[in-house]
Protein backbone atom coordinates (compact mmCIF):
# COMPACT_ATOMS: atom_id res chain seq x y z
CA UNK A 1 0.00 0.00 0.00
CA UNK A 2 3.17 2.53 0.52
CA UNK A 3 4.22 2.16 -2.81
CA UNK A 4 0.73 3.51 -4.14
CA UNK A 5 1.15 7.43 -5.33
CA UNK A 6 -0.19 9.61 -2.79
CA UNK A 7 -3.30 11.82 -3.78
CA UNK A 8 -3.44 15.32 -2.40
CA UNK A 9 -6.21 18.73 -2.38
CA UNK A 10 -6.20 20.10 -5.86
CA UNK A 11 -7.33 23.69 -5.78
CA UNK A 12 -6.52 24.15 -2.26
CA UNK A 13 -7.39 27.74 -1.47
CA UNK A 14 -4.92 29.26 0.36
CA UNK A 15 -6.59 32.87 1.34
CA UNK A 16 -9.17 29.84 3.32
CA UNK A 17 -6.68 27.67 4.59
CA UNK A 18 -5.10 30.55 6.46
CA UNK A 19 -5.19 30.76 9.85
CA UNK A 20 -4.96 28.87 13.36
CA UNK A 21 -5.09 25.19 13.12
CA UNK A 22 -4.61 22.64 16.78
CA UNK A 23 -3.00 19.74 16.00
CA UNK A 24 -4.98 16.69 17.16
CA UNK A 25 -3.02 13.80 16.34
CA UNK A 26 1.08 13.25 14.79
CA UNK A 27 3.44 10.69 14.29
CA UNK A 28 5.97 11.66 17.46
CA UNK A 29 8.54 13.43 15.26
CA UNK A 30 11.99 14.42 16.49
CA UNK A 31 11.09 18.09 15.70
CA UNK A 32 8.70 18.29 18.33
CA UNK A 33 8.68 18.43 22.38
CA UNK A 34 7.26 14.80 23.22
CA UNK A 35 5.34 16.09 26.45
CA UNK A 36 3.94 18.76 23.91
CA UNK A 37 0.44 20.42 24.78
CA UNK A 38 -1.28 22.84 22.94
CA UNK A 39 0.87 22.35 20.19
CA UNK A 40 -1.03 24.51 17.48
CA UNK A 41 0.23 26.33 13.79
CA UNK A 42 -0.74 30.02 12.53
CA UNK A 43 -0.75 30.33 9.00
CA UNK A 44 -0.94 33.91 7.80
CA UNK A 45 -0.51 34.28 3.11
CA UNK A 46 2.11 37.08 2.63
CA UNK A 47 1.96 39.70 -0.34
CA UNK A 48 4.44 37.39 -2.68
CA UNK A 49 2.37 34.44 -2.23
CA UNK A 50 4.13 32.52 0.36
CA UNK A 51 2.84 32.04 4.16
CA UNK A 52 4.70 32.36 7.22
CA UNK A 53 4.38 30.25 9.57
CA UNK A 54 4.55 29.89 13.07
CA UNK A 55 4.82 26.96 14.75
CA UNK A 56 3.49 26.55 19.09
CA UNK A 57 3.92 24.03 21.53
CA UNK A 58 3.83 24.64 25.31
CA UNK A 59 6.55 21.79 27.29
CA UNK A 60 6.68 22.00 30.92
CA UNK A 61 4.51 25.36 31.14
CA UNK A 62 6.74 27.22 28.70
CA UNK A 63 6.03 27.82 25.16
CA UNK A 64 8.37 27.01 22.44
CA UNK A 65 8.35 27.93 18.74
CA UNK A 66 9.54 27.99 15.47
CA UNK A 67 8.56 30.50 12.73
CA UNK A 68 9.06 29.32 8.83
CA UNK A 69 7.95 29.95 5.44
CA UNK A 70 5.86 27.69 3.52
CA UNK A 71 5.87 28.06 -0.50
CA UNK A 72 3.67 26.04 -3.37
CA UNK A 73 6.68 22.95 -4.35
CA UNK A 74 5.58 23.81 -8.28
CA UNK A 75 3.71 27.12 -8.91
CA UNK A 76 2.41 25.82 -12.12
CA UNK A 77 0.56 22.98 -10.19
CA UNK A 78 -2.69 23.34 -8.81
CA UNK A 79 -2.15 20.52 -6.54
CA UNK A 80 -1.85 21.27 -2.33
CA UNK A 81 2.17 20.52 -2.27
CA UNK A 82 3.93 22.55 -0.25
CA UNK A 83 7.45 23.12 1.26
CA UNK A 84 8.22 24.79 4.57
CA UNK A 85 11.54 26.10 5.41
CA UNK A 86 12.76 26.78 8.98
CA UNK A 87 15.93 27.45 10.03
CA UNK A 88 17.65 25.81 12.99
CA UNK A 89 18.24 25.81 15.93
CA UNK A 90 15.09 28.09 16.86
CA UNK A 91 16.97 29.86 19.45
CA UNK A 92 19.91 31.12 16.95
CA UNK A 93 18.46 30.37 13.59
CA UNK A 94 21.71 29.49 10.74
CA UNK A 95 20.89 26.17 9.26
CA UNK A 96 18.42 26.15 6.87
CA UNK A 97 15.83 22.83 7.25
CA UNK A 98 13.09 22.46 4.33
CA UNK A 99 10.37 19.66 3.93
CA UNK A 100 7.46 18.13 2.49
CA UNK A 101 4.24 19.61 3.59
CA UNK A 102 0.85 17.95 1.79
CA UNK A 103 -2.31 18.73 2.26
CA UNK A 104 -4.23 14.69 2.00
CA UNK A 105 -7.23 15.73 2.63
CA UNK A 106 -9.65 19.06 3.56
CA UNK A 107 -13.41 19.11 4.49
CA UNK A 108 -15.21 21.71 1.89
CA UNK A 109 -15.79 24.49 5.31
CA UNK A 110 -11.74 24.22 5.64
CA UNK A 111 -12.11 22.80 9.37
CA UNK A 112 -10.65 20.31 9.31
CA UNK A 113 -7.34 18.63 7.36
CA UNK A 114 -4.61 15.54 6.86
CA UNK A 115 -1.08 16.64 5.95
CA UNK A 116 1.54 14.13 5.85
CA UNK A 117 4.40 14.19 3.32
CA UNK A 118 5.70 11.64 0.76
CA UNK A 119 8.00 9.26 2.65
CA UNK A 120 5.53 8.51 5.01
CA UNK A 121 7.35 9.07 8.01
CA UNK A 122 5.41 11.81 9.40
CA UNK A 123 2.08 12.47 9.83
CA UNK A 124 -0.27 15.65 10.63
CA UNK A 125 -4.12 14.90 10.64
CA UNK A 126 -3.40 18.57 11.16
CA UNK A 127 -1.31 16.43 10.96
CA UNK A 128 -4.96 16.16 12.05
CA UNK A 129 -5.45 20.01 12.37
CA UNK A 130 -8.44 21.33 13.18
CA UNK A 131 -9.89 24.84 13.87
CA UNK A 132 -10.95 24.31 17.63
CA UNK A 133 -9.23 22.39 19.86
CA UNK A 134 -11.18 18.60 19.71
CA UNK A 135 -12.22 16.87 17.00
CA UNK A 136 -15.41 14.51 17.50
CA UNK A 137 -14.52 10.78 17.17
CA UNK A 138 -16.43 10.05 14.12
CA UNK A 139 -14.23 12.81 12.05
CA UNK A 140 -11.05 11.44 13.42
CA UNK A 141 -11.79 7.98 12.88
CA UNK A 142 -12.49 9.09 9.14
CA UNK A 143 -8.81 11.16 8.78
CA UNK A 144 -7.10 8.02 10.61
CA UNK A 145 -8.97 5.68 7.65
CA UNK A 146 -8.09 7.95 4.88
CA UNK A 147 -4.75 8.23 6.38
CA UNK A 148 -4.35 4.57 6.88
CA UNK A 149 -5.20 4.22 2.67
CA UNK A 150 -2.43 6.62 1.79
CA UNK A 151 -0.12 3.71 3.11
CA UNK A 152 0.95 5.33 6.80
CA UNK A 153 1.25 3.05 9.96
CA UNK A 154 -1.79 4.79 11.83
CA UNK A 155 -0.40 2.69 14.95
CA UNK A 156 1.71 4.87 15.23
CA UNK A 157 -0.31 8.27 15.54
CA UNK A 158 -0.61 9.63 19.27
CA UNK A 159 -3.24 12.54 19.80
CA UNK A 160 -2.04 15.74 21.32
CA UNK A 161 -3.86 16.94 24.23
CA UNK A 162 -5.59 20.12 23.81
CA UNK A 163 -6.98 22.30 26.41
CA UNK A 164 -11.01 23.36 26.37
CA UNK A 165 -9.66 26.88 26.52
CA UNK A 166 -6.65 27.09 24.55
CA UNK A 167 -3.42 30.00 26.00
CA UNK A 168 -4.15 33.19 23.83
CA UNK A 169 -0.92 34.86 25.36
CA UNK A 170 2.45 33.41 24.05
CA UNK A 171 3.35 32.92 27.94
CA UNK A 172 6.77 32.05 28.99
CA UNK A 173 9.13 30.80 26.86
CA UNK A 174 11.82 28.35 26.67
CA UNK A 175 14.46 30.97 25.85
CA UNK A 176 17.26 28.54 25.87
CA UNK A 177 15.88 26.24 23.38
CA UNK A 178 16.52 23.16 25.92
CA UNK A 179 13.70 21.07 24.02
CA UNK A 180 15.38 21.27 20.75
CA UNK A 181 18.71 19.91 22.39
CA UNK A 182 16.51 17.04 23.49
CA UNK A 183 14.82 16.47 20.23
CA UNK A 184 18.22 15.97 19.24
CA UNK A 185 18.60 12.95 21.61
CA UNK A 186 15.23 11.92 20.99
CA UNK A 187 13.48 12.96 24.09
Amino acid sequence: MANKAMEVVKGLDLKRYMGRWYEIACFPSRFQPSDGVNTRATYTLRDDGTVHVLNETWSGGKRSYIEGTAYKADPNSDEAKLKVKFYVPPFLPIIPVVGDYWVLFIDGDYQYALIGQPSRRYLWPEYEFVRKTHLDDETYNELVQKAKDEGYDVSKLHKTPQSDTPPEQEGPQDTKGIWWFKSLLGK
